[in-house]
């Protein structure tokens, strides 16, 4: 697995820092969550003077924002580990542009506080909330795969976060499997308890993204995509309580959990390399061994590798 430092994610503005687009204003549909570099990027309007004339889409998790990608209706956002897998297995034509590595700290599994549930193993049979395809699905699985235990030895729940955080306030589930900010929100909350982190679990990665349409025609709107949110992310480094302050007045998480959920994030992006290539590969394999999607998929061949990032690779 990989790991690198928050230094060497932020060393990456160097790389990937390439010349705006020009003048003419390009026109690009971004979709995002309630989290990471894009909230920033939005909220500081750092498009506006690189050309690029953006229209802002929220979704509740990386699913329904890569279904959006696929039909046209988005042309860039970024997602957690699983949601690129499913959506390159059911068809959609995207692109992996950027990556950012994630030791695990911003993803749980939670459970009551003074229930049953002590270990992993206690999994088996329980009701186990996540929101199908994306980051917390995966860490459900690593989780199990921890115990010994297989998909079928829960009994799933597919939820988005809002509801699956009400169900696990009512007892409607037994097991919330979640990432930030509705990690911190819940974990600040009496009666939660986390059985387990990502951290050692399940390290992976978190991927902007674009439909293939899109970066094939407008390459230089991507590049200065990445460049903003390596922007964002030096300012993210320098300014951390800045940061809660922005997330919570854009996303409406109160600042105490905000505070605690920005400090965990990760928000420099790096270019796509060999080693999270092989890593989101292994994932997708896995996924295909326990037949949660239908084909083996090939992760390389949704690379995207334009000239100008050849030679920032170099």
């Amino acid at each position: 697995m990989i790991h690198i430092s928050r230094r060497a994610l932020v060393g990456a503005v160097a790389t990937l820092a390439l010349p705006s687009i020009g003048r003419a204003a390009t026109r690009v549909r971004i979709g995002y969550q309630k989290n990471g570099a894009m909230v920033i990027v939005r909220q500081q309007r750092r498009l506006d003077p690189l050309g690029l004339a953006a229209e802002w889409v929220e979704f509740s998790s990386g699913p329904p924002m890569l279904e959006a990608l696929s039909a046209g209706a988005v042309d860039f956002g970024a997602v957690g580990d699983m949601p690129p897998i499913f959506a390159q297995s059911a068809g959609a034509d995207l692109l992996y542009v950027g990556a950012q590595p994630v030791v695990g700290a911003n993803l749980a599994i939670l459970v009551r506080a003074g229930g049953p549930i002590a270990s992993l193993a206690d999994l088996r049979g329980k009701r186990v909330a996540f929101t199908k395809g994306s980051s917390a699905h995966n860490v459900a699985l690593k989780a199990l795969a921890r115990a010994g235990l297989t998909p079928a030895d829960i009994q799933p729940v597919n939820l988005q976060p809002s509801d699956a955080g009400a169900a696990f306030r009512t007892g409607a589930i037994d097991v919330w499997s979640i990432w930030d900010p509705f990690f911190a929100i819940a974990e600040q909350e009496a009666g939660t308890r986390v059985l387990t982190t990502a951290e050692g679990l399940a390290p992976s990665n978190s991927f902007f993204l674009a439909s293939r349409g899109f970066a094939m025609r407008e390459p230089a709107a991507v590049l200065t995509l990445l460049d903003a949110i390596n922007g964002a992310a030096a300012w993210a480094k320098a300014n951390p309580e800045s940061l809660a302050q922005v997330l919570s007045e854009v996303t409406g998480v109160p600042l105490p959990a905000q505070r605690v959920a920005a400090a965990r994030g990760i928000y420099a992006v790096q270019p796509m390399d060999d080693g999270i290539i092989a890593q989101q590969q292994g994932i997708a394999d896995t996924l295909f061994g326990l037949r949660v999607i239908p084909a083996r998929i090939d992760i390389r061949a949704a690379v995207w590798r334009p000239a100008a990032r050849q030679a920032a690779l170099r």
